[in-house]
């Protein structure tokens, strides 16, 4: 009979056993819970204490506050900053647009300058004419640009006030050797004159290969009347 009882004690068939507490489990929940919160009060008291001595939290307000301040400073300065660039690229173009104009006037200007040094210079040649000459021709010129062509100018005046209007024509013939011979070449057509107190002319007359030219002869014809004449030599 004990060996029997014995045996059903150590076996799986042996009854069960429920060891139950004697308080209710609400309770019991209750009293974690109770627990629970008071360990949490505890960390979360350490963490505040911990951020106090560490200096963590001390001024962070003002801190912050400051350091938005300090960001919308630096956008302000950098928007400032960006627009002067904007307007110093601008003023560049500008001032670069500027500088090549009035090179180009600059460049308009001298050429008109040497224009009128070369009529002072032109006009310098000028000598007194006699009363008794109507029209006079003053300053005519000649050089050669290359080998075929001479380029001339002529001025051609009446020195008197009032002057009626002349209508005539210019001759212009050029004299000198071609291949070691002689030789002469005349202005095709002349040259149709209108003026009243002076008027300029020039031209370029291509020559004849192998031409030399010594002397440039230019006449003003009134009609089948000569009026004046002058020749220069080269």
């Amino acid at each position: 009979m004990r060996f029997k009882l014995l045996r059903r004690r150590l076996t799986i068939s042996a009854p069960r056993m429920r060891v139950r507490s004697a308080m209710p489990w609400p309770v019991q929940w209750a009293a974690a819970a109770v627990v629970l919160g008071f360990c949490g009060a505890i960390s979360l008291w350490a963490f505040e204490k911990g951020k106090e001595i560490a200096g963590v939290d001390e001024g962070a307000k003002e801190e912050l506050a400051q350091l938005r301040d300090e960001v919308v400073h630096l956008r302000a300065e950098r928007d400032r900053i960006q627009s002067i660039l904007n307007t110093s690229g601008s003023a560049i173009t500008v001032e670069r647009a500027t500088q090549e104009r009035l090179a180009t006037q600059i460049r308009s200007l001298e050429a008109e300058n040497r224009s009128l040094r070369e009529d002072l210079g032109f006009f310098e040649k000028l000598t007194p004419v006699n009363g008794g000459e109507a029209v006079a021709i003053r300053g005519l010129q000649a050089e050669m640009l290359g080998g075929t062509q001479l380029k001339w100018q002529v001025l051609v005046i009446q020195p008197v006030k009032n002057a009626p209007e002349f209508r005539g024509r210019l001759e212009l013939s050029l004299t000198g050797t071609q291949d070691g011979k002689p030789w002469s070449m005349p202005l095709p057509g002349g040259q149709p004159l209108q003026f009243r107190q002076y008027r300029r002319l020039e031209g370029v007359m291509e020559l004849p290969p192998e031409v030399v030219v010594k002397n440039v002869s230019a006449r003003i014809v009134e009609g089948s009347v000569s009026r004046a004449v002058q020749t220069v030599s080269l």
